[in-house]
């Protein structure tokens, strides 16, 4: 028994009207399991404009299945950004370790610029978590102490030392601040 659904939408300033359908596609003239078919039309189109096959289950909602299918599009649309905008295809390298690397940077370069356009766009207030206390990071050992903090500008000495048989003085030296 075929089931169908129709619904109207608007992302962005486009106008679309969605369907979905239960198909069973064949492949090489194999039957396959019964698939969800999801149908985008657009409002001045002759045809539908994309096509989505679904394996989600039978007994999902409309909306949901609506969601996934648009949420690919929100990841093809950010990944088509990192290429384009963040250099992610920049890469020239021969190992797996520098591209992941560079993956790493772009990805990393992207959550900030998302980040910053959520603060100034306003869109939700972005809250940071503060580290409760008696947290332990995972891997840390119970028994080490804590690290003191470290001075790392050396002291000058308290008492003058005699320079005149010096090979060579230093034109520049450590101050105390």
């Amino acid at each position: 028994m075929a089931q169908s659904n129709l619904a109207a939408g608007k992302l962005s300033a486009a106008v679309f009207a969605l369907a979905r359908v239960r198909v069973s596609a064949a492949h090489h003239d194999r039957a396959r399991d019964e698939e969800w078919l999801l149908i985008e039309w657009a409002q001045g189109e002759l045809e539908p404009t994309h096509y989505w096959l679904s394996t989600l289950p039978q007994e999902i909602s409309f909306k949901q299945l609506v969601t996934h299918a648009m949420g690919r599009w929100m990841i093809e649309r950010d990944y088509e950004e990192l290429k384009s905008e963040l250099g992610l295809s920049h890469y020239e390298g021969r190992n797996w370790r520098g591209f992941h690397h560079h993956a790493t940077l772009c990805i990393a370069a992207y959550g900030f610029l998302m980040l910053e356009r959520l603060r100034v766009k306003k869109l939700r207030c972005v809250q940071t978590t503060s580290i409760p206390e008696g947290f332990r990071p995972r891997g840390s050992r119970t028994d080490a102490a804590a690290q003191p903090l470290v001075d790392r500008q050396r002291t000058l000495p308290s008492c003058s030392r005699d320079r005149s048989r010096a090979a060579s003085v230093p034109l520049l030296r450590d101050t105390v601040a």
